[in-house]
């Protein structure tokens, strides 16, 4: 536990703290009254108010539309389904920019349906809406088509044959039972919506903000350190309440249930209703999901000979001092280095988490490794540039800033990925193996990595997908010479012109590949095992 502790102490702890002591200390005293102060403002009453409201209608609306899609992954067997599991779960690793831009090429101001109709939805609520169901459709089929494949269907089928009608079986029997992961999803949903950054910066425009885009805000436009510490500290608040409730829930849904094989629960539609329940599936998920993307690479190529691609090349009228293509080679390279720092810190934190003797503290710290996906990215990026910039840690012309923020974000995903597996090795082939004389490192290197070698894949591969999107915190340390993929595409939108419009297109599109790619990876890789998240 000792290098997780330290990393998390040095690189998330300390900046985020010391973020909050700057804007909360006057003249070296702490002025807790300005927290009162900021939250009776009517415009940050706005911001808190619109935030907790989009993340209520953004998590009721992914719920309604995305628990049909997880019935159908779950429980019915037709062609396609592994691709069609895979289609639905690229939105999740696209980077928040990116699903911006795909709406804004959709229902913004030339877009698709303004082209056809006239129509324009972006700078409204609608657009974030249906951005964020865009983003967390997977969530929701994952997490709650992951139980619902491994419910056994003979208890419903039991209180069918005592009576019950089909829609009564289902919530006498099956709805308690997947209670539980339904609001694990829920939350995770209300958690990403909670915390919006990317989407609503897009999307939103002067007219909408959340408490991450306020922030960002406060810090960079008005560079209000008073106002920015005391949201930080309230979104830090919440998204520690709702950690606590996630823990709770998904501890129900590990102790609470029979389960049965997910393999042997899916069968072919049989009957008229299911067969329109599967197209009306299908349907859905070529309208949200894959219009907006197809949209994005249509937009891209709208400028005949490929020009928007071919202006990456070009150093002219650009807002960098590079070249916009070289942001490719700069996102890959920083993704990699995250994605090291991710899993050797995340793999060791996992290891610590899964030994039998561990303390309570030590099982603590597992809910804490969480708190990097909901504290402000925006926070964290500022606080490495005011806390990381005196030897002995003078790092803030370094390259590897960007990685150290990046990695944070992933260490979660690896840690949740591995973890699982790692408790599913059974200890006493460890203590077997000591006996025989075998040291530590011997007993890790031929009795738990072959068993978590394919995990350790998987939770390399999203590390490296949530690293390369990674926006919040790298838009403040990504220098201009070396600009990441994410950063490119927005300061790009943020420019007037058709040309800038269309090369941040371009740069969307093929970050969207480079995503797509790594998660066809993750595909061949995954197991029932390893899967889910």
């Amino acid at each position: 536990m000792a290098l997780p502790v330290a990393f998390f102490g040095l690189f998330f702890a300390y900046p985020v703290a010391a973020i909050v002591a700057r804007g909360l200390k006057v003249d070296g005293t702490w002025e807790f009254g300005r927290i009162v102060d900021v939250l009776g403002r009517s415009d940050i009453r706005h911001v808190l108010w619109f935030t907790t409201w989009q993340a209520v209608a953004s998590t009721v609306l992914t719920l309604a539309v995305a628990l049909p899609g997880a019935y159908v992954l779950a429980r019915l067997d037709f062609p396609g389904k592994q691709v069609l599991r895979a289609v639905v779960t690229v939105p999740f690793v696209l980077p928040t920019v990116v699903v911006g831009s795909a709406f804004l090429a959709l229902v913004g101001r030339g877009g698709l349906l303004d082209d056809l109709w006239g129509v324009r939805l972006d700078t409204t609520v609608w657009a974030i809406l249906l951005a964020h169901v865009f983003f967390n459709y997977a969530v929701v089929v994952r997490t709650v088509g992951g139980l619902w494949a491994q419910l056994d269907p003979r208890q419903e089928e039991a209180a069918r044959m005592l009576g019950a009608s089909r829609l009564r079986a289902w919530r006498t029997v099956t709805l308690p039972a997947l209670g539980p992961a339904v609001a694990a999803a829920a939350l995770m949903v209300f958690l990403f919506t909670f915390t919006s950054f990317g989407v609503v910066q897009i999307l939103g425009g002067p007219t909408f903000s959340t408490l991450e885009v306020e922030i960002y805000r406060q810090t960079s436009e008005i560079f209000d350190l008073s106002t920015a510490a005391v949201l930080t500290i309230v979104q830090f608040a919440a998204v520690g309440a709702i950690l606590v409730v996630h823990a709770w829930t998904v501890r129900r849904r590990e102790t609470a249930l029979r389960l049965v094989d997910a393999g042997t629960t899916a069968r072919r539609p049989r009957g008229a209703g299911q067969w329109m329940l599967l197209a009306g599936v299908l349907a859905s998920i070529a309208l949200l999901l894959v219009l907006p993307l197809a949209v994005l690479v249509q937009r891209s190529l709208d400028a005949p000979d490929f020009a928007y691609y071919r202006a990456l090349t070009s150093e002219e009228g650009n807002v960098f001092l590079v070249p916009p293509i070289e942001a490719i080679g700069n996102s890959l390279e920083y993704a990699v280095a995250a994605t090291a720092i991710a899993v050797l810190i995340g793999g060791l934190a996992a290891a610590a988490l899964t030994r039998r003797d561990a303390g309570r503290l030590v099982r603590g710290f597992d809910a804490l490794l969480m708190l990097p996906l909901g504290v402000s990215a925006v926070t964290v990026g500022f606080g490495f540039l005011i806390t990381l910039d005196e030897p002995p840690l003078d790092l803030r012309a370094s390259w590897i800033l960007v990685p150290l923020a990046q990695a944070l974000v992933g260490v979660p995903f690896v840690v949740r990925t591995m973890l699982p597996v790692l408790r599913a090795v059974d200890h006493r082939l460890r203590e077997a193996a000591a006996v025989l004389g075998a040291s530590p490192w011997r007993v890790w290197r031929e009795v738990d990595l072959p068993m978590v070698r394919r995990a350790l894949l998987v939770a390399a591969g999203f590390a490296f997908a949530v690293s390369l999107g990674e926006f919040g915190a790298t838009v403040f340390i990504a220098r201009p010479d070396r600009p990441t993929l994410p950063v490119a595409v927005a300061r790009l939108l943020g420019r007037a012109g058709e040309l800038n419009y269309g090369q941040a297109m371009a740069l969307s599109t093929i970050l969207m590949l480079v995503c797509a790619v790594a998660l066809l990876v993750l595909e061949r890789l995954r197991t029932d095992r390893t899967g889910e998240f």
